[in-house]
């Protein structure tokens, strides 16, 4: 854990996105940053997050907008990897597939989709080698 009781940092350079990530997907854990879903990797693997995208925090606002391509930092004491875009999807709320253990190292990232509380924005990026 860094100092601030975070476990790493994102940035989406292309929404303007740079936001600390906690342990965990409690409400107190998203009322400071993004967090951490704790079943997963937090670093070779898949990399799974979420964040808010209004209310208390907006830091994942603009997720939905991202487009294959766009790349994504993740910066933990482990050091830092660089991420490639590769889908952005809705999903349903019950769909947790993007969780999922993997031999490649991947960041999948989520969020809900305004007004629609059944689903979620799935965003999947792989390292950039």
């Amino acid at each position: 854990y860094y100092s601030g009781g975070y476990i790493a940092t994102l940035s989406i350079p292309s929404i303007g996105l740079k936001v600390n990530v906690n342990e965990g997907t409690s409400a107190t854990a998203l009322a400071t940053g993004a967090g951490h879903f704790e079943n997963t990797s937090i670093w070779n693997g898949n990399v799974s997050v979420a964040g808010h995208n209004r209310g208390v925090r907006d830091d994942f606002g603009d997720l939905h907008t991202l487009e294959r391509g766009d790349t994504v930092t993740w910066t933990t004491k482990l050091g830092t990897r660089t991420y490639e875009v590769t889908s952005v999807e809705k999903v349903k709320e019950t769909d947790t597939s993007g969780t999922a253990p993997s031999t490649e190292n991947m960041l999948t990232l989520y969020t809900c989709v305004r007004n629609q509380r059944e689903y979620r924005w799935q965003v999947q990026a792989v390292e950039v080698v």
